[in-house]
């Protein structure tokens, strides 16, 4: 568009997310090593670093001891180490020990708040000149004349609902860079750009996720148990739904607990928040948080496909790093590790580029592709993890049962090395029809230790400017009640964990109400909508939650 600013940089990184600030840090790096400078910029959506970031979180810090191996005395927020592992099977009132699984043995790795580590981890990029500029959404990817990624336009602000110039409207920002890095997270909206125009995916399964709804409470001393960490199965979830839950217990007489849920269940009534909230209703839980104080709340999407549905990472101008592409390690419940070194491995190609003196007169447009990180990555210890574990997953495809037996023969004696690889599936693809479903029924809340949607949703802190355009772009309106309400009973209005989506009486006739100044930027419309109609954009810099300690 005529009239923008721009700004140039080297190296353009969107997102300020672990995968995303090791990429920055790394190349900083390198290039002083070498002595030269590589400029580099980091922009997040968030109104801070760390704001939009939520996770478990165990932290395996092999990534970071080859990133920052001096991170202990530089102040790295990992406060926790892992004293004791449990693994158990839940039934509605009994939890039976279970072997864990030597994937899940988290000895030398800390109990962390991974929004906290990623502040941490902004502070050392920021010492290395790395430019991050919180509240700057990446809006659009730009391209030059021959289709190379150049860069990316930020939102902009002060746009109202109708389209309009408000009175302080600010226009977009070009940010130009002779290499892009795209590490938005799980499901970026300008990955799944990228995906279509480059066909990243023509190699892959296509991704599989899981949401992650998550609480922090403050509990009786006499109940914490610091280092503690325990995963469940089983129970709250029907026998054919893939997820578990974790509870963590943190410093300060905090635990960190939540649920995580296969998206691709097929009784469109299921609510993830909801089934968290059962959880919660275990004895053992239950006794657990009784007599203490929910902190915070929030839920994020989480990659879940591993090794077959990892796209093509390299495309003219750029690359994906991190869950943007996905390479979380499902049988370790862990992905930061491996997401960081994604960005690293990056990153080394980057520098290694823009630091050799033949490439320093070239064009932007001649600039070799990225390719070698592709194949690097390919050769890391990366690969090596995921593939090892590449069908535990798919194979709870078949129900609890079966995932538990397939995992126990892939782990212990075939490991993961019997030749074959089982498929993943679409999400959205999943869901039955309501007519052959039997409706779930919730317990309502005890505003206790279960809670109402409404009130989960104002501690997580989240705020948006309610006079601007809707950030979840609905396609076709009229297919969201003939077939999502008509057909599916309006999954979106059950699966949402902050409220957003509302089938409401417009005189007479059915209507979708989108209250989007509640949504967490979990993305889970943008993939379970059985139609996919639903288009999740980042909205006005700075909206969202703003997480404290998640």
């Amino acid at each position: 568009m005529m009239g923008r600013e721009s700004m140039e940089f080297d190296v353009v990184i969107v997102g300020a997310g672990p995968a995303g600030l090791s990429a920055a840090i790394r190349i900083k790096q390198k290039a002083k090593q070498a002595g030269k400078e590589i400029n580099v910029c980091v922009v997040e959506k968030g109104s801070e670093v760390g704001a939009h970031i939520l996770s478990g979180a165990v932290l395996e810090p092999r990534a970071l001891n080859e990133l920052i191996p001096d991170w202990k005395e530089k102040g790295a927020p990992l406060n926790v180490p892992v004293k004791k592992d449990k693994f158990r099977l839940l039934t509605k009132k009994w939890a039976f020990w279970m072997p864990t699984p030597p994937q899940m043995n988290n000895h030398g790795n800390y109990i962390v708040s991974l929004g906290n580590f990623c502040r941490w981890l902004a502070q050392q990029a920021e010492e290395m000149e790395v430019q991050i500029f919180p509240g700057f959404p990446a809006r659009e990817v730009l391209y030059d004349k021959d289709g190379r990624v150049m860069g990316i336009v930020t939102g902009e602000f002060g746009r109202a609902e109708n389209g309009d110039m408000k009175d302080n409207f600010q226009p977009a920002m070009e940010l130009h860079g002779k290499y892009t890095i795209f590490a938005e997270g799980c499901r970026g909206s300008l990955g799944k750009e990228l995906e279509k125009r480059f066909d990243l995916r023509k190699d892959a399964d296509p991704q599989t996720y899981g949401l992650g709804v998550k609480e922090l409470w403050q509990v009786a001393p006499g109940k914490h148990k610091i280092g503690s960490v325990t995963h469940t199965v089983g129970w709250p979830l029907d026998s054919d739904v893939y997820g578990g839950s974790f509870i963590y217990h943190i410093e300060d007489n905090q635990v960190a607990l939540g649920l995580v849920i296969g998206l691709d269940y097929k009784n469109p009534t299921t609510s993830p928040f909801q089934e968290f909230q059962n959880f919660k209703n275990h004895p053992s839980v239950y006794k657990l948080l009784e007599g203490g104080t929910r902190i915070s709340y929030g839920a994020r999407t989480i990659n879940e496909g591993g090794y077959q549905s990892i796209p093509h990472l390299a495309f003219p101008g750029g690359a994906l790093i991190g869950c943007e592409a996905g390479f979380v390690n499902v049988a370790k419940i862990k992905g930061t590790h491996t997401a960081m070194k994604s960005g690293m491995l990056c990153a080394d190609v980057v520098a290694e580029i823009l630091l050799n003196e033949e490439n320093t007169t070239l064009e932007k447009s001649n600039l070799p592709s990225l390719e070698k990180y592709e194949e690097n990555l390919k050769k890391s210890w990366v690969y090596e993890e995921l593939y090892k574990v590449r069908n535990i997953r798919p194979s709870f495809n078949k129900g609890l049962w079966w995932g538990l037996l397939y995992a126990f023969i892939e782990t212990y004696i075939t490991k993961g090395k019997d030749g074959g690889t089982l498929p993943n599936h679409s999400d959205h693809e999943q869901l039955s029809p309501a007519a052959f479903c039997k409706a779930k029924q919730y317990p309502k809340p005890d505003g206790k230790v279960t809670f109402d949607l409404l009130s989960s949703v104002y501690i997580s802190n989240t705020n948006h400017e309610e006079n601007q355009p809707c950030h979840l772009q609905v396609k076709n309106m009229e297919e969201m009640i003939k077939s999502n309400y008509g057909v599916y009973d309006s999954p979106e209005s059950h699966y949402c964990p902050a409220g957003v989506y509302e089938i409401i009486n417009d005189g007479g006739n059915k209507k979708l109400q989108i209250n989007a100044q509640n949504c967490i930027h979990c993305k889970t419309c943008d993939i379970k909508d059985p139609n996919q109609n639903i288009n999740w954009v980042t909205p006005e810099g700075g909206g969202g939650p703003n997480y404290p300690n998640m």
